[in-house]
């Protein structure tokens, strides 16, 4: 019997068994769907707990789904074994048989963004470099989430090293938006976006530096959130300061439990947030009478937008304003070109460790021409402008605590432009200004990465082209939980998460 014909006759074989039995409190029988990929992820950790469904129906049912559209959207990578996959299903069952319950993650698929190292498993980093590295022991990150109970089945897709915001890369290739496949997922968690919104996920992780969790869930329609930094630990210590892991979802209650399996304190690492944050049932949506929201759109058009974002995004805010949340226009009292000029010297110092590739002809020829630029410009930089840099940044992070005692949120669009084609490596131009670097078209996400707030970006509507795009909403550092149940009552009075894309399936 083939691969595929196997899994659809033992799903429906398992799942007729399944519906037949009595539904516990908690999930109803009406709420457990023909397809078990269409269950959140935390009410698919229920039916799992409650014995609805066995880890091995969920894993038959998502390695049935990757096998059917993955080769359409190339998210996940390195898919492991199918029989270990299904045999670790197996264990996990065996747990619960046994009483044993590991964790709200127990026996779901989980792909790991392949930046990250998952013990056994290949980490290519989305580089020829490193196409065969295999990883000795786990991430920090990997290995919170394994504590959970997550079997791991592969990798989600990156660009070279993360580099970018379109998921593209020599080893694997490109990812494909969940609304539009020829359309870029974004980057640089693109792979993982992307396995949200086709449900060949449950719920991911990511990270992010220059929008890296923000953009790919605008691209997809998801849930994408940057904590505040030092709340997960992990990363390139370099770049610490810059970058942060963060968590994914369809909803934002997904988001919120994977979030709280991931958060700190992690041993050895000073740096990262020592207090917890509270269960996932202590988030409850904000009455939005309550709130008032600073837009800064394109920041009185310093930015560049393709035309209908700020459209889309304004129509997003009409909906909080009529749910009784305040939004005025507001403008940081900021150089926004000193700004842009802080975040590449200081992203720029980053790569100061990559310099041993840049020096061997033979690695350098195997790296993509922007990550040469970056390192090039890694080369040249001087003491002087290390020292203005974060002198600047200090500035901003003083005028951001500033305008954030005057509303609650600050909101910008999440990207200046709308999913492109992901034959594109990115965007040289916006509305006809020229964008001098492969980075200049997300500059609208650095505010808040050179902060280091808590900021989430949710679904904000979609074009007459039916390309999606999302307002990224930051928060007061530390105030994680208050971004989240923002988040959660933005879901009350909007429907863009129900929104599903008409996918495309491999022959």
């Amino acid at each position: 019997m083939k691969r595929r014909e196997f899994l659809n006759t033992s799903l429906q074989g398992s799942l007729a068994a399944s519906i037949s039995m009595l539904m516990p409190a908690g999930l109803l029988a009406s709420e457990l769907p023909a397809d078990i990929t269409e269950l959140t992820a935390s009410k698919l950790s229920a039916a799992i707990r409650d014995r609805q469904v066995s880890c091995l129906e969920v894993m038959q049912a998502y390695l049935q789904r990757i096998e059917r559209y993955n080769p359409v959207y190339n998210a996940i990578v390195n898919l492991a074994d199918q029989d270990g996959l299904l045999g670790q299903a197996r264990r996990a069952d065996a747990a619960l048989d046994k009483g044993e319950y590991w964790g709200w993650m127990h026996g779901m698929p989980h792909a790991v963004k392949d930046l990250a190292n998952v013990e056994g498993m290949i980490t290519t980093s989305g580089s020829r470099l490193y196409a065969n590295r295999v990883a000795t022991a786990d991430s920090s990150l990997v290995a919170s989430v394994r504590a959970q109970g997550a079997i791991f089945i592969g990798k989600t897709n990156t660009p070279e090293f993360g580099l970018g915001s379109q998921t593209y890369n020599a080893v694997f290739g490109a990812t494909g938006s969940a609304c539009n496949p020829a359309l870029t997922a974004g980057g640089s968690s693109g792979g993982a976006a992307c396995g949200l919104g086709t449900h060949m996920l449950p719920v991911a992780d990511g990270s992010d530096m220059m929008g890296s969790l923000r953009n790919p869930g605008a691209f997809n329609n998801v849930i994408g959130f940057r904590p505040s930094k030092g709340r997960v630990g992990g990363g390139d210590s370099l770049n610490r300061g810059l970058s942060t892991s963060g968590p994914m979802g369809r909803n934002t209650e997904d988001t919120i439990r994977l979030l709280l399996s991931i958060a700190g304190p992690v041993s050895g690492e000073p740096n990262v947030m020592r207090y917890s944050l509270p269960e996932a049932e202590q988030f409850t949506p904000l009455n939005l009478q309550d709130i008032k929201i600073g837009w800064m759109g394109d920041f009185e058009k310093y930015l560049a937008m393709e035309a209908g974002v700020l459209d889309v995004c304004e129509s997003s805010l009409n909906l909080l304003a009529t749910a009784g949340a305040k939004v005025e226009h507001c403008m940081p009292n900021f150089d926004m070109s000193v700004l842009w000029r802080t975040w590449v010297d200081l992203r720029n110092m980053g790569r100061s460790g990559s310099q041993s590739m840049y020096d061997d002809p033979a690695q350098r020829a195997l790296l993509k021409p922007e990550y040469i630029w970056e390192i090039e410009q890694s080369l040249v930089l001087t003491a002087r402008q290390i020292n203005d840099a974060g002198n600047a940044r200090a500035r901003w992070y003083r005028e951001v605590v500033h305008l954030l005692e005057q509303f609650d949120f600050l909101v910008l669009p999440t990207a200046q432009v709308f999913p492109f084609s992901k034959d594109i490596h990115w965007p040289t131009e916006i509305a006809g200004e020229k964008m001098d670097t492969y980075h200049r078209w997300m500059e609208v996400v650095i505010g808040a990465s050179l902060a280091g707030n808590p900021v989430v970006n949710v679904p904000a509507g979609f074009d007459e082209q039916g390309r999606p795009m999302g307002i990224q909403v930051m928060g007061r550092f530390g105030e994680d939980k208050k971004v989240l149940e923002f988040a959660l009552a933005y879901e009350q009075v909007t429907d863009f998460l129900q929104q599903r894309p008409n996918l495309v399936a491999s022959d």
